[in-house]
């Protein structure tokens, strides 16, 4: 059954948001530099009301600023297990072009970009109200100020993947020109790091959230992002810190695999045992002339087969995109009961085929009958979860920091034995933990879940893997290493232009 907890707080307490005034929108998007009164007090209602609309942020992203930028998928347009699809070449052009490394500042990520600075303002609203706070329990005033440091962080650390030297700020853009310095990535590192290290402190954040907080961040979720930015840095001094992260999340006893790979994507399994932290979305409110309002998700209209007709009743119908590449569907071994459930396979003539069709489409988050009921625009407002981070990732990150990475077991976890979990949940027998084993365990457990790109940048295998000539559908590619940055939206260096504010592109982007 949907849970409504978290998104019912949004849509209790959002009217409070809208009453704080607005800067100019001469920078970033006139959402993102939304300010509190200066020197208002806040009360606890008020702190909710900024915290709920930094929550909301997770509902945007599949429908960014009048993009169609889902995270998920914009993290593996650019790797080896999808292609682009849609109808042809020029539809959602700039996908194909972000697909074969082509992107230009005129033809980016713009949704993304905007959506997720956005983002850090309001979570930047919520710390300042907190600073603020007048009559606030002590125990939940630190809890509500881990949350925005783990949005924050959150937040950023996408940017920071995305675009690496980024403006970033940490106090509201109160002032002309409403602009924030551009910093290098490992700057930017820094700030990420400082604000996990906050949420991620014992105490402040139950290790799993249950009851009225279901759907809020956990110490487990800021412990997981604090292993993604750290492994992502490739910051070998944190190692220690992250494996033991690791390991406290595995013997705290809170999280288990589920045991049915397929049927933990399913409405009825969204936060269920293995679910460390997913946004909470519901089909309403989204409509193609507010971008910036509801909470569903358009990412099961993009990537599910034009036109189909599913003799089983469960699949609808979509746009055709993200297309699965038919060496991801032929890496599984037999019976590996996860390539089912994370890839369709569908027959001639149950479905019109488009652009790079290889009869092959995502699972996991495909458009289901009954979960976009009409009234509203139904393609927009789907209401699958999206899972941010599961207990497979952190027993996945354990065994490579063990055995990829040479650290020490610890807590008394076996990374030998959380692979042999991983696979017997998949219905395999165990295997040895080498390296090459890793690296394919990760890629088949997270097909479509925006793992695969970053995991071949970290690792130094991405030019090898990602460089290729596919005549047949179209993706004749070279990686680079620069090229694991996109280029800064034009529209966004055009307005810093002749500023001290003046952004600088990234690597050889035009």
């Amino acid at each position: 059954m949907k849970k409504y907890k978290l998104i019912s707080i949004i849509a209790t307490v959002l009217v409070g948001v809208f009453t704080i005034t607005s800067c100019t929108d001469e920078f970033l998007t006139a959402s993102s530099t939304e300010k509190l009164e200066s020197g208002g007090t806040a009360t606890e209602g008020s702190i909710l009301s900024n915290l709920a609309s930094a929550y909301q942020i997770l509902l945007f992203d599949s429908y960014a600023n009048y993009n169609y930028n889902a995270v998920l998928l914009m993290s593996d347009l650019r790797s080896d297990d999808i292609y682009k699809g849609g109808g042809d070449a020029g539809d959602q052009s700039q996908l194909y072009k972000l697909s074969q490394f082509t992107s230009t500042a005129a033809s980016t990520l713009d949704g993304l970009w905007s959506i997720y600075f956005t983002g850090l303002a309001r979570c930047n609203n919520t710390l300042l109200s907190c600073d603020n706070a007048v009559g606030v329990n002590e125990d939940k005033l630190e809890q509500y100020k881990a949350e925005a440091h783990f949005l924050r962080a959150y937040y950023t650390h996408l940017l920071w993947k995305f675009w690496g030297n980024i403006p970033y700020f940490e106090e509201p853009l109160s002032n002309p020109p409403y602009m924030a310095k551009q910093m290098p990535a490992d700057s930017v590192y820094t700030y990420i790091m400082k604000d996990l290290d906050y949420a991620c402190a014992e105490g402040r954040l139950a290790m799993k959230t249950t009851g009225s907080d279901l759907g809020h961040a956990s110490r487990a979720a800021a412990l997981m992002l604090r292993a993604r930015v750290v492994l992502y840095q490739k910051d070998q001094s944190k190692y220690p810190q992250i494996t033991d992260d690791m390991a406290a999340i595995i013997t705290s006893g809170e999280y288990e695999l589920f045991e049915d790979f397929d049927a933990m994507w399913r409405d009825e399994n969204e936060f269920c045992k293995e679910s460390i932290f997913e946004s909470n979305q519901l089909p309403e409110g989204k409509g193609w002339g507010n971008a910036w309002s509801g909470y569903g998700t358009n990412l099961p209209a993009f990537i599910s087969p034009n036109e189909l007709k599913d003799p089983s009743g469960v699949f609808k119908g979509g746009w055709g995109f993200g297309p699965v590449r038919q060496a991801t569907y032929d890496m599984y071994e037999n019976g590996d009961t996860r390539r089912d459930a994370s890839i369709n396979k569908w027959s001639d003539g149950s479905y019109t085929p488009r652009f790079q069709n290889t009869g092959l489409f995502q699972r996991k988050y495909a458009a289901r009958i009954g979960y976009n009921p009409p009234p509203g625009d139904v393609d927009l407002n789907y209401c699958n979860n999206l899972r941010i981070f599961r207990y497979a990732e952190t027993l996945l990150n354990y065994v490579e920091l063990v055995i990829m990475q040479g650290q020490s077991e610890v807590q008394g976890v076996s990374a030998q034995q959380c692979l042999n979990d991983i696979r017997s949940r998949a219905g395999l027998a165990p295997i040895e933990a080498t390296p090459n084993n890793i690296k394919l365990e990760r890629r088949k457990e997270f097909v479509g879940e925006g793992m695969r790109f970053w995991d071949l940048v970290r690792w130094g295998d991405a030019a090898s893997e990602l460089t290729e000539t596919d005549t047949e559908h179209f993706s004749v590619r070279t990686f680079q290493d620069w090229m694991k940055y996109l280029p800064i939206p034009q529209g966004e260096i055009e307005k810093t232009k002749n500023t001290d504010y003046e952004l600088v592109q990234n690597g050889q982007w035009q």
